[in-house]
């Protein structure tokens, strides 16, 4: 298996870079939703339409890595019901993740749609790469985080303005479950009983999900196909 990417801290040696890393630790993880982001369409399992991006290429390069913090699920989520993920690099541990290699263009249209904002208008990513976050607006996918590099590349996501400490959490459903465990085991690094634990362990899903049922969910391959529905 291949070892996940470990990110060097601090900002980018260049200030407007080409290309970054969109690093998804959510849904976006999975190729095939992920493709629905840059080409448009809908993804299986889901209840919205994505325009796409300008330009729709598919990343050269996905990779596995591993960001300092922790995935967590919160709010209601309008297109799987059930809790979203969110990412809280102040709250300790390691998420795991997959990095996809983008235009700065495209990452400003899959940052615009995950806003529920028309893509089109390139971002201002200067603070957002400069001070390792910036929030664009006070919604739930509208603060950009540089947790830092890869390869000399700055690595961006998309989270909420909060914390994990000042929500709610809430169990995920089946469909997004499927969907991160699909991403993960796409990646090449974690096996499924691994890729389980994993989410079973993350808040919003401890308590609520246990590794056997994930397990039951995503199947021995970690491919997201189900075999029952807890």
């Amino acid at each position: 298996m291949a070892a996940p990417h470990v990110l060097i801290p601090g900002a980018p040696r260049t200030p407007a870079p080409e290309h970054v890393w969109y690093a998804s630790y959510g849904s976006n993880m999975h190729g095939a939703r992920l493709h629905c982001y840059i080409a448009g369409g809908r993804p299986s399992g889901g209840a919205r339409t994505y325009p796409g991006c300008r330009d729709t290429a598919a990343p050269p390069r996905s990779v596995p890595v591993t960001l300092p913090g922790t995935v967590y699920f919160a709010t209601e989520s309008a297109v799987w019901t059930g809790g979203r993920g969110f990412y809280d690099p102040s709250a300790g541990g390691l998420a795991w993740a997959r990095a996809h290699l983008v235009t700065a263009e495209q990452f400003s249209d899959i940052a615009a749609q995950e806003m529920y904002r028309e893509p089109g208008a390139d971002l201002d990513l200067s603070e957002a790469l400069d001070l390792g976050r910036s929030e664009l607006g006070t919604g739930r996918y509208e603060t950009l985080v540089c947790p830092g590099t890869l390869h000399g590349v700055p690595v961006l996501t998309i989270t909420a303005p909060w914390r994990m400490a000042d929500v709610v959490l809430r169990k995920p459903s089946a469909a997004y479950v499927r969907h991160l465990a699909a991403g993960l085991g796409e990646s090449g690094a974690w096996c499924a009983a691994d890729i389980a634990a994993y989410l079973a362990a993350c808040p919003g899903a401890a308590g609520q999900w246990t590794a056997e049922d994930i397990a039951a969910l995503i199947g021995p391959d970690g491919d997201g196909r189900s075999r029952r529905i807890p």
